[in-house]
Order: C-alpha cells, then structure tokens, then sequence
C-alpha cells in the first residue's frame, strides 16, 4: 500500500528547538565545550585519489564507536575518514565554526525541518544514495519539493505501551465489548476499553487504565510535544499544510482535548495530584502493573527492562484520538538525526561520503556498529537480519509491515521551546481544575502565532 509522503519544507529563519530531556540525560556527562577530533588513518594507508570523507557527529555517547569504525573503514577502502563529535549542546555552534573552514564537514546532521531550514544550502540531494534507497520508509526522509535533503539513521516511535497480560485479562471479563487488541484501533474503542479498565480496576488489580500524566520536565514533553503532535498532524493532513505555517487554525483541538481528558480521567491518581508525578512515577506505574497503558516511546524500553518488564508483555498502540481515516494509522515514528552531504564539498569527496554511507548500512562492521554498539534503531532494509531485542521497535517493524499509514512527527514543525511551556503550563492547570480549556486553546492557537513571528522577525 502506497503511504501519503508529508513532505516538511519550512522558511528561512526559524530557530531550532531544543532536544528533548531523555536525549540530554545521556549527554550530560561530557564535558561542554569537549570535542572529540580523531583523523583515522596514516598518510601510507591512505589513498587521497579515492576523496576522503569528514563527518561532524552530533552524539556523544556514540563518539568512540565512530572513531573505531571509521578505522576499520580507512584500513579496509583506503579513504581517509575524519570524525569529530561536537560536545553535549554545542552542536550548531560547532557546525557553524567547521562550515566557515577550508576542510569543511563532507556529512552533517540536522535535527529536522527546522534545523534543516538554516543549512539548506549545504543539503545536496540525496535520491541517488543508497541510504535512501534502502529505507524500509520513504516517508521519512526529509524532503525540499523533489529534492531528499536528509536520511535519518535513528528512527524512533512513540504510542501508547501496553500491558499484555492485564489487557488480556480486561478481554476475558464478562462485560467487555471488544476482546482483541487488533480491534483497538480507533479513539471510541480506545475509550471503550480504558474506561472498561478504570471500572474494573479492582477486580483487575490496577489503579488506573493510564499511568500518571505528570508535569515536571521529565515527563510533560510526552504532552505538551508528543501528543500535541498527533492532532497537528490531522490538521496539516486536512488542510494540505507541508511547510511550517505562520499560523494554526486548532481545527483538531477537540482530539486533542478528548485523549487528554481520557489521560486523566482513566489515571491511576486524581487529577490534582499530576503537578507532583514524574516520569519515574509513569515508568513504576507501568512496570509493577499499576497501569495498563503508558504513552511514551521506543526509547522507553531501556528504563522498562530495567524495572524488571518482560519483552514478552510488552506492545505499543498508536495515539488515537479520533482522527479522519485513524483505523489506518501506525505509529508517529520520525527522528532527530538526519544525515545530510554537504553541497558544496567537492564531487570526489561527495561520493566518497555516499560510498562510506552506503558501507555503514549494508557491511557486517558497519551494521554492527549502528545496531549493536551504538545502539541504534535503524531505518534501513539491510538490517532486517539484525535481531533487536526491544519489544517496541518490534511493534514499529510490525506496523510497517501490516501497511499502517505512518504519523510523521509533525511536532519538529513547532516554532519555539516557549510554544511547548506555554502549553504544559495551560494543559497542567486545565487537568489539575484550575484552568480551562479556553486557556489551552489560546496557547495553542494565539501562541504558535506570537512565536513564529517572533523567530521569523526581519
């Protein structure tokens, strides 16, 4: 089945928002303002009339695996490779300072449409590549009109985790309506079932359909980012929007406002005492079978197995919230890290950097390092021989192939981190009962208009 492409082109001058706290948390530990340089490969083993190739990495934790594989390629092909890895939160800064060099980066990142905005014209076209060609989805590419301008080579997902085991358990009672998971597959039977589970509680032994949707920085991007970006996309989806608009109309607003209503309401506490819960809360919520479902992402698993959570009772539902064709709808899968070939490198080095691409995705050593040491949850067709052992990039890869429509993570459109506050902010008052809707609405809608006018001034 063919998948609509939602091609993400923005306007020049719009700021790149900020990582999000989970990925900040494995940063942390290096030091600001520490880059890593290793030029791999000795002036006899190299062979300058096959280009060379130099790659500014954007994580950190990955660094020293990058400095490795780059050797084994440089001894294996004869190319130079130069990999420098800009420290926790200096990445742009660092890219800015190497793009003004005479040995200019040869690959790069950008974080999105946002990020790409501001380097368009250093992403050369990236069709012909064998990263993009092996992509399981073409989708997720980032495009400019015809043009792929970024692969990614992290792909993440992110929906609502589920317990197996409670909720076959909540399938097996008397009363329940709908008996499979593969029947969840719209909001109506969503609530359906959480509000079946939030009144059988007791007799299932949970406190609460949904864990806690706490409210401190650990926890509030899962809803003031996350779930703001499901019903934004069905509103880009409705009206054709492709690149980042000056203004939103809230045309989904009342989705928005019916899953998050479902989030507190079927919750294992009382609204009001959200402000206090984090996402250690959420994650023991889930992991001792206080709660059934849990939003949060492929990322999450990590902490989960850690909590003692068996990979066997584990699956991951997309976010419905009752959105035009939704019986379709996949997970909302994107990334944060698109490579892309610098433009104005020479054409030598250009295809010496597509040939190094080409053998990180498709050799043993390079899989290896994407999928084993580095952790990554990868994009490509060539690793489908690569055993993972997270249940929730399963759930993706399963999503795929059953031909659900994947929901591309529109929130990387979001014009500024003040858009998100205002929002967490509103949408914690709103839960807690000391604000209204009106006042979500108004950060929402007002918000998104102030914010990208203020990063779109001159």
């Amino acid at each position: 089945m063919l998948k609509p492409k939602v091609e993400f082109q923005l306007k020049k001058g719009n700021t790149m928002t900020e990582p999000s706290p989970r990925r900040l948390r494995s940063q942390r530990r290096f030091p600001m303002g520490v880059t890593t340089l290793a030029a791999c490969g000795s002036s006899n083993s190299v062979d300058e009339s096959k280009g060379k190739v130099y790659y500014l990495n954007f994580k950190p934790e990955a660094a020293d695996q990058w400095k490795a594989i780059a050797e084994t390629y440089t001894k294996e092909t004869g190319v130079q490779v130069t990999i420098e890895t800009a420290a926790s939160g200096t990445y742009e800064q660092t890219l800015k300072s190497e793009m003004a060099k005479d040995q200019a980066p040869t690959l790069f990142q950008v974080n999105g449409p946002v990020g790409y905005a501001r380097w368009k014209d250093y992403c050369d076209d990236m069709s012909d590549t064998a990263v993009y060609k092996q992509l399981e989805d073409s989708s997720v590419a980032l495009t400019d009109g015809d043009e792929i301008v970024g692969v990614p080579y992290v792909l993440e997902s992110y929906g609502i985790i589920y317990n197996k085991e409670l909720l076959n358990k909540y399938f097996e009672l008397s009363d329940s309506s709908i008996k499979s998971v593969d029947d969840i597959n719209s909001f109506k039977a969503l609530k359906t079932v959480a509000d079946g589970i939030q009144k059988h509680k007791d007799d299932l032994g949970v406190k609460g359909a949904f864990t806690s949707a706490g409210f401190d920085s650990s926890s509030d991007w899962r809803f003031k980012t996350q779930l703001a970006g499901v019903p934004l996309y069905y509103e880009f989806k409705a009206d054709g929007i492709t690149e980042q608009p000056a203004t939103i109309t809230g045309s989904t607003l009342q989705n928005f406002k019916d899953i998050f209503d479902l989030y507190i309401t079927d919750s294992t506490v009382e609204p009001t005492q959200l402000s206090s819960k984090t996402g250690d809360d959420a994650n023991s919520e889930f992991a001792f079978g206080d709660a059934v479902f849990y939003q949060n992402g492929t990322w999450a698993w990590t902490d989960l197995s850690n909590a003692g959570v068996e990979s066997d009772n584990v699956g991951m539902l997309p976010i419905y919230v009752g959105g035009d064709g939704e019986e379709n709808q996949g997970l909302t899968t994107g990334s944060e890290n698109y490579w892309c070939i610098n433009s104005k490198a020479s054409d030598l080095d250009k295809q010496a950097t597509k040939d190094f691409l080409e053998w990180m995705i498709t050799s043993d050593d390079g899989k290896n390092a994407l999928a084993s040491e580095m952790g990554f949850s990868t994009p490509f067709k060539t690793f489908s021989d690569m055993k993972t052992e997270n249940p929730l990039i399963d759930a993706y890869c399963e999503s795929l192939k059953a031909g659900k429509d994947t929901v591309p993570w529109t929130y990387t459109m979001i014009p500024s981190e003040q858009w998100k506050n205002d929002l967490g902010s509103a949408l914690l008052e709103y839960a807690q009962g000391t604000g209204s809707w009106d006042a979500v609405k108004t950060a929402y809608v007002d918000g998104w208009a102030t914010e990208y006018a203020a990063a779109n001034e001159g």
